[in-house]
């Protein structure tokens, strides 16, 4: 075989993409969608124009964070998935979830999608709206600590 295959998933879920380029090694894609489809960029809109609160409060705040040139994005695709925030240069997707994140089938979730993700040599890092309302300073510190460690 060569070094990208056709990589089939079954497309009767939303958020499976119908063909994703697999290259050598298993990364689908080599930017920083890795494979996201039309559909994702579009719900990615529609999630930045109806942030919670707590997304909009902390993403008022992240640009305080000053570390080797390193900017966010909102609401970013990646491969079948919509992070809240990504830093493309730290390969770190942050995430601010609410009450329902801790239903078990949520968790369950979100367990499953932190470990795809880390197979694409992503990390994400979790905080509650508490967090982020009560303690943006220590979220922001949080976030500044994680990137240092990535770059």
């Amino acid at each position: 075989m060569n070094d990208f295959q056709e990589n089939i998933i079954d497309d009767t879920n939303f958020n499976s993409p119908q063909f994703i380029p697999i290259q050598s090694g298993g990364v689908r894609g080599n930017n920083m969608f890795y494979g996201a489809l039309p559909i994702h960029f579009e719900l990615a809109k529609k999630l930045r124009d109806n942030q919670t609160d707590a997304e909009i409060f902390l993403w008022n705040n992240i640009s305080r964070i000053k570390c080797n040139g390193i900017r966010f994005k909102r609401q970013h695709p990646i491969l079948y998935f919509i992070a809240d925030f990504y830093c493309h240069k730290a390969q770190l997707i942050i995430e601010v979830d609410g009450g329902y994140h801790n239903t078990p089938e949520q968790y369950s979730y979100d367990i499953n999608r932190d470990i795809e993700l880390a197979e694409l040599g992503l990390k994400v890092i979790r905080f509650t709206n508490k967090q982020v309302f009560n303690e943006i300073e220590l979220t922001l510190q949080k976030i500044e600590l994680e990137i240092s460690q990535r770059l």
